[in-house]
């Protein structure tokens, strides 16, 4: 996989770009000047990466791997130490399917009903392969998403979810906190 080079990252003109960043010359990013992204964060090849007015902000120490997408108008919000497998998909907008509008992006914004709202995911989410997250969803801090599943609703910190329809498996462990504060001690000390 091939990245881009520091200045190549700059020339994109992000709205902020932390060090360390390895962005694959491969990633098609829209809205530049609407996404943040964090230090030693890496997005993998052909992501879509496209932010409207609300934004997209990508914490620290998150990889988006392959073929991943962060579409819509709202925000987007991935915390510290996300994990996206391949082939996630999250959208901030969805169209209106009940026939009271037209839909897709040809179609004028006053034919369309697009609903738009916020994604947020908190520190230590991981989302396996294939799973879709919808808009207005909140993943809270540690929560597992399975591979191929539909995220329509919010999930609760601590917890592994799966499925389509989606369910609350287990209780996740909460080590991941303590590894945070380890790691995070070994980072300052450059030690990592």
């Amino acid at each position: 996989m091939a990245f881009l080079t520091d200045d190549q990252i700059v020339s994109l003109g992000f709205k902020s770009i932390g060090n360390n960043v390895s962005l694959s010359d491969k990633v098609s990013f829209h809205g530049c000047e609407n996404i943040e992204i964090g230090s030693n964060t890496r997005i993998d090849d052909f992501c879509v990466i496209s932010a409207g007015k609300g934004g997209i902000y990508i914490g620290k120490n998150v990889h988006i791997a392959t073929h991943s997408i962060l579409i819509g108008k709202a925000q987007i919000f991935l915390s510290d130490y996300c994990n996206l497998s391949s082939r996630v998909a999250i959208y901030s907008s969805s169209d209106d399917f009940s026939g009271n509008h037209m839909t897709n992006p040809t179609i004028p914004e006053k034919f369309t009903g697009v609903k738009s709202s916020k994604v947020l995911l908190g520190k230590h989410v991981i989302v396996g392969t294939g799973s879709t997250i919808l808009p207005g969803c909140e993943i809270l801090e540690g929560v597992a998403i399975g591979s191929m599943s539909l995220v329509n609703q919010n999930c609760d910190e601590f917890w592994i979810y799966a499925g389509n329809p989606l369910r609350k498996i287990r209780e996740r462990s909460n080590n991941l906190k303590k590894l945070e504060i380890e790691f995070e001690s070994l980072h300052k000390k450059n030690e990592i």
